[in-house]
């Protein structure tokens, strides 16, 4: 039997689960896993794949045996049971996705030319893309940089978007989201997730939990939620597409206890790098982490995708956090119907998913954090896990910079020109300093908090440096639109933080030209310079190919990095700069209160924003909809190209 859309209509049910759940005047099938009291006390995580088993139990790839030993998961025990898990849906990016549509594109072909109706393949399981890696900060620091850099993509693109777009209507259950929208993963989030999925099979209306897979690593940014998915490779993501499942060994579970509260001036940045160099040095590649405990309810929904987002630098398979009524709040405040929210909140509640933060369940390993220890920090030169406290990253950077010298590297400041302006440039300054990725840029808290720094530095008559290149790449418009109703977008662009895209942008090394002149010096000078990102990953090499480290941190500290223009400074005792009275300023001076941050958010995100910006989500812009794209059942190749 076939899993459609991983429904699983066709389960044996050998435990007799099945049964109905009333939401909103109508009848759901689910399967009800409250039965297995074995289970009462496993794991969310594991939960969702018992639930996920007994839906598609069907006597030979998922059997009762395999249930029957997950309900009654030996936490000591090394995992060697293989389960088959099958997601609700896949989501994927542009790169990678591409060559999945492409072989379902041949597979239609196939079908044809052996006289059959090529219309019949189809995904079998939801899919949605996101066109998100292409776009390149080529221009920056410009008000017309976005438009100007989107043109330029779809001049590179044209050949895989008008491929992309004719996939769109020609196939069913499969979606585009068009460049110049967001970030895969924070679309994600913030519209294409269920958390309880619902949909007709056989004739019958069935809720379930909402899983994916999908073409990326950080698809376990919507672990947030309570969504249960990863990253796969190409070969798993078609399988799944197809409605086959994903083979894997019943996972070993490390709890992760939250106490406390995070201290004011400490952004959900420094959390997550505290977490992934706790878990990078436990050891956690292969296993699922999950969040338990009191702390857990005094997470905000953003905080806690940023925490799932960097699930594969910490090396876990996924980082999830239980269903409560923060994901219920975040549900409503992102625009989801009301239906949607009595779903998720009776369906979690009557399967026995529901988050208790006095509950401990059964886990293989266990950590335990405190929120009030944390500190504000920041990650490098070149590792995610190499967290540094703030206080100590002037010292730090003191310590790594003469690795990075080589015999033709220049000790002194090398004089250039920007923009016809005369100034310098040397070892250990910032020249890139970019708030980009879903990982912060889905986070109101940090974006708002980098904003008002930007507008009280440019109100006391401070800069950024002339050498740093500032890219504003968030994940999604919604991010944009609050800017405009606060205010703050011009204070964001004197400071030189114009937004170049809707994108991946510098997170994932398309941070794009430095100047000419910048590059010229650093090449010919062999200078240690240094990009800060509030991105996920710091690789060498990986931001741009003139840098040598490369530093995450919060985007307000991107902001203050840029203020500074180096490294070789410690903000607990260098002024940032000399204010318009003359007196020096202190990043303490600049940096905005909680309860300036949490009344600016109040005052200019509405759940109507999400609602407004996600309506036409997947029509994109004029340039998409004038791409000269083919129709019909099958892709009419172009025979003179050589790229798709």
């Amino acid at each position: 039997s076939r899993n459609e859309g991983g429904c699983g209509a066709l389960s044996k049910d050998s435990f007799k689960t099945k049964t109905t759940l009333e939401v909103a005047g109508k009848s759901y099938e689910i399967f009800d896993i409250t039965k297995f009291t074995e289970a009462k006390d496993l794991p969310f995580s594991l939960k969702i794949l018992l639930e996920n088993l007994v839906r598609t139990e069907d006597g030979a790839n998922i059997t009762a045996e395999q249930i029957k030993k997950l309900a009654a998961w030996d936490p000591n025990s090394e995992p060697d049971t293989e389960i088959q898990f099958t997601p609700a849906r896949v989501i994927m990016q542009d790169f990678t996705g591409v060559p999945c549509i492409v072989d379902l594109a041949t597979m239609r072909e196939a079908i044809a030319d052996l006289g059959g109706d090529p219309a019949k393949v189809n995904p079998l399981s939801p899919a949605e893309l996101v066109i998100d890696h292409s776009v390149i900060a080529d221009l920056f620091g410009t008000k017309d940089a976005f438009e100007q850099n989107v043109d330029i993509e779809y001049q590179r693109n044209k050949e895989r978007y008008r491929f992309l777009r004719w996939g769109q209507t020609a196939f069913d259950e499969f979606k585009v989201v068009p460049p110049g929208t967001g970030i895969v993963h924070q679309v994600n989030i913030e519209y294409l997730a269920r958390v309880v999925m619902s949909r007709v099979v056989n004739g019958k209306l069935s809720a379930y939990p909402d899983t994916v897979v999908g073409t990326d690593s950080h698809t376990t940014m919507v672990n947030g939620l309570g969504v249960l998915g990863w990253g796969v490779g190409g070969i798993e993501a078609e399988a799944a597409l197809l409605g086959q499942p994903v083979s894997m060994l019943i996972p070993a579970v490390v709890g992760f206890k939250l106490n406390g509260e995070l201290p004011v001036g400490t952004t959900a940045t420094d959390l997550v790098l505290t977490i992934t160099q706790m878990l990078r040095k436990h050891g956690v590649v292969g296993k699922f982490v999950e969040f338990y405990g009191p702390g857990v309810s005094a997470l905000p929904m953003a905080n806690r995708a940023t925490i799932g987002n960097m699930s594969p630098e910490y090396g876990s398979t996924c980082a999830i956090f239980p269903i409560d009524e923060e994901t219920i709040r975040y549900l409503k405040f992102t625009g989801r119907n009301s239906e949607q929210l009595e779903l998720v909140e009776k369906y979690a509640k009557v399967n026995g998913l529901w988050h208790d933060p006095k509950a401990s369940p059964r886990f293989s390993e266990k950590l335990e954090l405190d929120l009030a220890t944390v500190v504000p920090s920041i990650a490098g030169p070149k590792r995610p896990q190499d967290r540094i406290s703030l206080s100590d990253a002037k010292s730090s950077y003191e310590k790594v910079l003469p690795t990075y010298f080589s015999e033709k590297t220049s000790r002194s400041k090398v004089n250039v020109s920007v923009n016809g302006k005369p100034t310098s440039v040397g070892n250990g300054d910032v020249v890139i300093a970019s708030i980009t990725s879903c990982t912060n840029t889905s986070n109101p808290s940090v974006m708002m908090a980098a904003a008002l720094l930007a507008k009280k530095a440019v109100e006391k008559g401070l800069s950024s440096k002339p050498w740093v290149k500032t890219t504003l790449a968030p994940g999604s418009k919604v991010v944009t639109d609050y800017y405009d109703r606060s205010g703050l977008t011009p204070y964001m662009e004197k400071l030189g933080f114009n937004l170049v895209g809707y994108g991946c942008v510098t997170c994932i090394g398309n941070s794009g030209p430095l100047p000419v002149q910048i590059s010229k010096a650093i090449n010919e000078n062999d200078l240690a310079v240094s990009a800060v990102l509030s991105g996920n990953r710091n690789f060498e090499g990986r931001i741009s190919p003139d840098v040598k480290m490369n530093y995450l941190a919060s985007p307000p500290l991107v902001v203050a990095y840029a203020l500074t223009g180096t490294m070789d400074h410690d903000f607990e005792k260098d002024p940032i700069g000399i204010g318009n009275d003359g007196k020096e300023v202190y990043l303490k001076d600049i940096w905005p209160t909680t309860a300036e941050i949490d009344s600016v958010i109040s005052s200019s995100i509405s759940s109507e924003m999400f609602t407004k910006d996600y309506a036409s989500v997947f029509d994109g812009d004029k340039r998409w909809k004038s791409l000269d794209t083919p129709t019909g059942k099958t892709f009419a190749w172009d025979e003179k190209s050589t790229y798709v």
